[in-house]
């Protein structure tokens, strides 16, 4: 027996969400979902994330899809989504799945991605969310990437969202699948009558796919207990989400774990409503996401640093109120204080509240979330010597104006039932200040890499103990994130940042901006040498010659390191999906040649 049901279509001529019947009539829906539920709130505390639908159906809360220019296209609620993400659930098992195949999901943030992660839930099946062509170079690159993406995850079924149509074939092309194609080829189906599996708390939920996956892609995987683990400790700890008035905005990527966790899954886990948009639209006009804010009153929305420097960058609406967020949360990269504060100070006429700033720390393979800093009392700051950290390994406080000095944001304490440990390299635990390497313990880690058991084991302990691969230090409870271990730079007994000599430029020289430079070491007969690729605007040979020369000039006297500058176009320097620079990637590029310096006077 199949039923015939609806084909959720997003998107109408006035902007208003609609869903096409089998007779062709429509139903619009122009009013976002409301911010209080109507329903007993619920912090998280379910088996599996298909229960916590199954609640959240009950009330009125759901998800809100907006286009770049902040027009309403969908308004979902959770009771609508889970009567399609059940159809949808039967339409993908009656395509040749079976409970634990993988999915992958090209993720972009409309509600045909909610029915299809949400229908994998209900059937038992593993999505897997893949990114949009955003992050990567080019097109060639891009598709690459994702095939490798999509064989990691030994997915059974691709689908291609309707923006990148065209590529499906590429994409898909080759391979031995149930289903690849565009949600509409799906959804089109009749819905077969076919039993669901039973929901276990200890199965897979999802894979997520580093931000930074390339080369040798890696999804963690994420059980259903790990994950809503995780939501539980967010919302009702990290967030204190309230009874009422509390709502979610977002513009994260939905393949990215801030994203996915911290705006589609965690929400929905407590009975709240989202608005979404487009993450693909954000640079052109990131004051729709402020104005969204203000319109609809939300109360938690989460960003990297990049995204607030882009906000105060702009011209703003003057009609902005932001005097409802209360949780402005940081996330997602090393945090940049001075961009806080210049975007506190740019909106605080329009309501904003520094205090409302929230730094947080974590991972995928933490599922989301580690630590969070107190609500309410903004940005924690500690200012430290700089050179004693280079030769010492220790985090010294300091104000002196004569010493090279480096500010670090506290990034709060570990979530219940977590734990965090600062290590040096022999395993022993190390006192507050001194400065080793991240680890975590607690029910929200991963279970491991998807089919990576060696990659797994090098990071994970049988005592269930993660090397995050991060380098940090601990004050009063807190942790404090210094970066990545791997990015570390050793020269003549130095452990140099690559991020301090490059927002040490950014901050110093007046033509760059925020990621406008990378810094790495090279390998060569003589040793390590440090290469800075700075992303050039000027067209003038002089001017550029002048920018090259200032920068390392900067690095000599400021730093004491020699550093070869290589001077590339704009917009060249690679990101991940979240729009963090990608260092490891930068490098790769020009090893193998694949930037055009600019020529200076001095070629």
């Amino acid at each position: 027996m199949t039923n015939h049901r609806p084909v959720y279509d997003r998107m109408t001529d006035d902007g208003a969400g609609q869903i096409l019947n089998d007779t062709g009539s429509t139903a619009k829906t122009s009013i976002p979902t409301a911010t209080d539920c109507e329903q007993t709130r619920r912090f998280g505390d379910f088996a599996t994330f298909a229960d916590a639908l199954d609640y959240a159906a009950q009330g009125r809360a759901g998800f809100n899809i907006y286009n770049g220019r902040g027009q309403l296209l969908e308004a979902l609620p959770y009771r609508c989504l889970r009567e399609q993400a059940l159809d949808t659930a039967r339409r993908l098992l009656g395509r040749g799945l079976h409970p634990g195949d993988r999915v992958a999901i090209i993720a972009e943030s409309d509600g045909d991605f909610a029915r299809l992660f949400f229908g994998c839930q209900y059937a038992g099946l593993v999505p897997a969310p893949l990114p949009l062509p955003i992050a990567f170079g080019g097109r060639d690159s891009y598709i690459a990437t994702l095939r490798g993406m999509i064989a990691a995850a030994e997915a059974r079924a691709v689908i291609v969202p309707e923006v990148i149509a065209g590529w499906t074939q590429e994409i898909v092309g080759g391979l031995e699948l149930a289903f690849g194609g565009l949600p509409a080829d799906l959804l089109r189906d009749p819905v077969p009558d076919i039993a669901l599996p039973a929901r276990e708390p200890a199965s897979l939920s999802y894979l997520q796919f580093s931000s930074g996956s390339t080369r040798f892609p890696m999804g963690v995987a994420v059980t259903q207990e790990a994950g809503m683990a995780n939501a539980r400790a967010i919302a009702r700890d990290g967030l204190q989400v309230r009874a009422t008035g509390d709502r979610c905005v977002s513009w994260l990527p939905l393949y990215h774990d801030m994203g996915l966790v911290g705006f589609f899954l965690t929400p929905m886990t407590c009975q709240l409503s989202v608005d979404l948009l487009p993450t693909r639209e954000f640079a052109r006009r990131p004051h729709v996401w402020l104005d969204l804010i203000s319109r609809n009153r939300g109360t938690i929305a989460y960003s990297p640093s990049f995204g607030y420097e882009l906000c105060a960058r702009r011209q703003a609406p003057e009609t902005l109120d932001l005097s409802c967020w209360r949780v402005a949360g940081i996330g997602g990269d090393m945090i940049r204080h001075h961009i806080l504060e210049n975007f506190a100070e740019r909106f605080a006429s329009a309501g904003f509240r520094a205090e409302a700033f929230v730094a947080s720390y974590g991972m995928a393979e933490a599922t989301l979330a580690i630590s969070f800093a107190p609500l309410d009392t903004g940005i924690q700051t500690d200012t430290i010597d700089l050179r004693r950290l280079e030769t010492e390994g220790a985090a010294y406080p300091s104000h002196d104006p004569s010493l090279v000095l480096r500010t670090f944001v506290l990034c709060g304490r570990a979530l219940p039932d977590h734990e965090v440990e600062i290590r040096d390299t022999e395993g022993k635990v190390l006192a507050d200040r001194r400065v080793g390497t991240v680890y975590v313990r607690g029910p929200s880690l991963m279970r491991g890499y998807y089919g990576r058991d060696s990659e797994t084991h090098s990071v994970l302990s049988g005592d269930g103990w993660l090397n995050t691969g991060d380098l940090g230090y601990m004050l009063d409870g807190q942790v404090v994130i210094t970066g990545r271990a791997k990015d570390l730079i050793i020269i003549n007994g130095r452990n140099i940042w690559p991020q301090d000599l490059e927002w040490s430029a950014e901050t110093a020289i007046g033509s760059l901006r925020s990621r406008d430079v990378a810094v790495f070491s090279v390998e060569t007969e003589t040793g390590e040498n440090i290469v800075a690729l700075v992303q050039c605007r000027a067209t003038n040979p002089a001017e550029r010659e002048c920018l090259r020369e200032e920068t390392a000039g900067h690095f000599r006297r400021q730093h004491g390191v020699d550093v070869e500058v290589i001077l590339v176009p704009p917009h060249t320097l690679p990101q991940t999906s979240s729009g963090k620079l990608t260092r490891a990637r930068a490098k790769a590029m020009l090893l193998a040649g694949q930037f055009e310096p600019l020529v200076s006077s001095a070629a």
